[in-house]
C-alpha cells in the first residue's frame, strides 16, 4: 500500500529536519522525504496542513495495568491511548500482580502486546523477587524473555547490601537498572514539603528524600560501573546533583515527569485528588529548574509516567 503525506510539518530531531513537505510511505516504509516523484501514485492521501509529522514518540514511564489490575486499565486501551497521541514504544514498569519477575509473564505480556498490534512494548523486569529488596531476579532469563532493563517500580530498596549486590550483577552482564530515587524513610509523605503542605495539614516528602537517594546511588555508580537511569527526578538538587554526576563522567541518565514539568505544589488547591501524584509537586523554582534541566540535556527524557487509577480511587 501506497500513503501520501501531504504539506505537512516535517520534524526529524535526528537529522535536524524541520520543514514543510510531503512524505511518501511504500509498503510501510519511507520512499520519499520532502519531494515525492512525479510517478508516485498513492493508494491513500492524507492531508496535513497545519500539523506535525514527526518519528514515533517513546514513553520510558508508562503503566499498563495488565497483568493484575484489568479494572484500572486493560493493554488494548492503553496500548490504543498510546498510538492515538503519536506514541509508538512504550516501556513498562515491572509493579503489575504479579510482579513482572519471571520470564513466562513478560513473555506473555510481549506476546499480548504483539497481537494487539498498537505499538511495540518494551517491558522492564523487576530487580528484586516481587519488589520487595530482598533477593535478586534472575535477571538473565528476564533479559532473555525481553526485558531490557530492571527497576523497583516505586518500591526503594531498603538494604544498600542488596541494592550493591543488584547493581554489581547488572554492570557485569551489561544491564541498565532503572530506579527512582527516593529515600524509604524519608519519602512516605503525600506532598512535597513546604506552605502547602503545612497549610492543609499533609504528610509532606522533604527534597533531601530524593537528593540522600541519588547521593546513595552516584556513590555506588562509582564503586560498580553500573549503567543507572534515574526516573522521575523531581527537585532542584536533584537536578543539580544528575549534572555534576554527568560532569564526572558517570554512566547515569535521568528523566523528568510531565507533571513535575508543568505543575506545582499550588495545584493541589483545596485537596485536589487529581495533583496527588507520585513523585509530589514541588515549588516553582523545582520546577523552573526541571525545565533548565531538560533543555540544557541534564535530564535525557520526558516521560508521561502514565498510570491509570480507578474513579473512586482517585477521588479518595
Amino acid at each position: 500500500m501506497k500513503i501520501l503525506i501531504k504539506n505537512g510539518r516535517l520534524v526529524d530531531p535526528a537529522s535536524g529536519l524541520d520543514q514543510v513537505g510531503d512524505l511518501a510511505i511504500t509498503s510501510g516504509r519511507i520512499s520519499a522525504i520532502g519531494k515525492v516523484p512525479a510517478d508516485f501514485a498513492p493508494d491513500r492521501s492524507i492531508d496535513a496542513t497545519g500539523l506535525i509529522v514527526a518519528p514515533g514518540l517513546v514513553d520510558l514511564a508508562a503503566r499498563l495495568r495488565e497483568p493484575g489490575h484489568e479494572h484500572e486499565g486493560m493493554l488494548e486501551s492503553e496500548l490504543a491511548a498510546a498510538a492515538a497521541g503519536g506514541v509508538t514504544s512504550v516501556v513498562c514498569l515491572p509493579d503489575t500482580d504479579p510482579t513482572l519477575d519471571e520470564p513466562g509473564l513478560v513473555e506473555m505480556l510481549k506476546l499480548r502486546a504483539r497481537k494487539l498490534s498498537r505499538c511495540r512494548l518494551f517491558p522492564l523486569g523487576a530487580l528484586t523477587r516481587g519488589l520487595k529488596g530482598e533477593t535478586l531476579t534472575e535477571m538473565a532469563e528476564l533479559v532473555e524473555a525481553g526485558c531490557i532493563g530492571f527497576s523497583q517500580a516505586e518500591v526503594a530498596i531498603k538494604d544498600t547490601l542488596v541494592l550493591q549486590r543488584a547493581m554489581q550483577y547488572a554492570a557485569t552482564f551489561g544491564y541498565t537498572v532503572w530506579l527512582r530515587p527516593q529515600d524509604p524513610w524519608l519519602g512516605k509523605g503525600v506532598a512535597a514539603s513546604g506552605s502547602v503542605a503545612t497549610r492543609l495539614g499533609l504528610s509532606g516528602v522533604p527534597v533531601s528524600a530524593e537528593t540522600i537517594a541519588i547521593n546513595t546511588l552516584i556513590e555506588l555508580v562509582r564503586a560498580t560501573g553500573t549503567r543507572v537511569h534515574l526516573c522521575r527526578i523531581s527537585s532542584a538538587a536533584g537536578v543539580e546533583l544528575v549534572r555534576q554526576a554527568k560532569a564526572q563522567g558517570l554512566p547515569i541518565t535521568a528523566d523528568v515527569s510531565i507533571n513535575s514539568l508543568l505543575l506545582t505544589d499550588v495545584d493541589i488547591g483545596y485537596f485536589n485528588s487529581a495533583m496527588r501524584v507520585t513523585p509530589p509537586l514541588r515549588q516553582g523554582r523545582d520546577r523552573d529548574a526541571l525545565q533548565a534541566g531538560l533543555a540544557d540535556g541534564t535530564l535525557d527524557a520526558l516521560v508521561s509516567d502514565h498510570t491509570p487509577v480507578s474513579e473512586d480511587e482517585k477521588v479518595l
